[in-house]
């Protein structure tokens, strides 16, 4: 059975502008992720991943070229359908958490069904049955402050899975984590991506996620340098460890 491509980028470029100064930040992206992929997007501080994982994610459009997610054309959608295939299609996992400080982590869960239409009752029900998942069984009515930062992604992550999206964008999940914590999020992500079939794309310089990753995207000035399968691997110690996320 051929591999099923759930994200296409054809032509991918973005320019900003510094006064009248283009920047040229992606230059050319040409990639396709397979539905059920764990990828990880890599790079230097300033090679374009985060602004490659905007792209995909319809947080931000490219200068030139085009985004698929789903063999839709996320260009040619008004704001209301970008607003459902992001709330339908895509989970967001960010390396500040984003959680609603004034909300407890079942409120939280629980937002993007109550967006997405879910009655209360049932929305509570699903956001349990998910913080339990996640091993936060004990902490639905804790708020954030009451959490730590481990607690806090995993809230995240269950939020990210609320709604049943096909994709899971990630964006330096473990960037703000102490080296066990990270671990296991980095796991927990690899469950999630296992058992829910969900793909799951991180843009990270976090070098453990080699170890779960089907494929590793390399960025390098706005370009792909190379991408690899998990086995094929060629690290250069220092060549991503250490530096910014970009």
């Amino acid at each position: 059975m051929p591999k099923e491509a759930i994200v296409r980028t054809i032509g991918l470029k973005k320019t900003f502008l510094l006064g009248k100064i283009p920047l040229h930040v992606l230059k050319g992206i040409d990639i396709e992720i397979y539905r059920g992929e764990y990828i990880s997007i890599m790079g230097p501080s300033g090679s374009g991943k985060t602004t490659l994982f905007n792209m995909i994610g319809g947080l931000d459009k490219p200068t030139e070229g085009k985004v698929y997610i789903d063999e839709v054309d996320i260009a040619q959608l008004d704001a209301y359908e970008l607003a459902w295939l992001r709330c339908r299609k895509i989970g967001y996992i960010f390396q500040t958490f984003n959680l609603i400080p004034v909300m407890t982590a079942l409120e939280n869960v629980m937002l993007p069904m109550i967006f997405g239409g879910m009655e209360n009752d049932e929305a509570m029900n699903k956001a349990k049955g998910l913080l339990e998942t996640v091993g936060l069984g004990a902490r639905l009515h804790h708020k954030p402050f009451e959490l730590s930062g481990g607690q806090q992604q995993r809230v995240a992550i269950a939020r990210a899975l609320a709604n049943d999206p096909a994709i899971i964008l990630a964006d330096e999940p473990t960037g703000n984590l102490d080296l066990k914590t990270g671990k296991e999020i980095i796991h927990l992500l690899k469950e999630m991506n296992k058992n829910k079939e969900v793909s799951i794309i991180t843009a990270t310089h976090d070098l453990k996620m080699l170890d779960v990753s089907d494929r590793v995207i390399w960025i390098r000035d706005g370009m792909i340098e190379r991408i690899e399968d998990r086995e094929n691997l060629q690290i250069k110690v220092g060549e991503v460890e250490g530096e910014e996320a970009g």
